[in-house]
């Protein structure tokens, strides 16, 4: 098992190269180096955190309004019809905020369009749509109180 620090832990050190585009004192925004479309950014905490629910209420903040910021300047800059956005961290198990621009009939929206289809489709999703399944988990989510308890 190694103890070296991952590869955007290593970005953030400045030890590997980047297309930086921006930072703030808590998370870096970066070109992907393999885009979805032109513009695909991520947006990744300084911090290690494997999970963008483990971050700190600082580090929410400071993502989430750099992921805005770079989503403003990708809408006027590449005008693409939207930027989506998604959070991971599974196959790097460092917290990564995808900023991905839309422009149209992209590979990208063809795999939403497809899960969409998905979604709709199979009895066993359709079944998460009855209204007393949305109601048993509206009302356990809402009992949970924050941290636990």
């Amino acid at each position: 098992m190694t103890t070296e620090p991952c590869i955007f832990c290593r970005i953030v050190q400045g030890k590997e190269k980047s297309y930086t585009i921006s930072e703030n004192e808590t998370a870096i925004a970066i070109l992907d180096i393999n885009p979805f479309s032109a513009g695909h950014t991520l947006i990744i905490p300084k911090r290690h955190v494997t999970w963008w629910y483990d971050m700190n209420e600082e580090e929410v903040h400071g993502v989430f309004m750099l992921a805005r910021d770079i989503s403003q300047r990708i809408m006027k800059v590449l005008h693409p019809e939207f930027v989506a956005i998604y959070a991971r961290g599974k196959r790097v198990p460092h917290t990564h905020i995808f900023l991905i621009p839309s422009y149209g009939d992209s590979p990208f929206d063809k795999f939403f369009d497809a899960l969409q289809k998905f979604q709709e489709s199979p009895e066993d999703l359709a079944n998460l749509r009855r209204p007393e399944v949305m109601n048993d988990v509206a009302r356990r989510l809402r009992a949970e109180t924050r941290g636990g308890g």
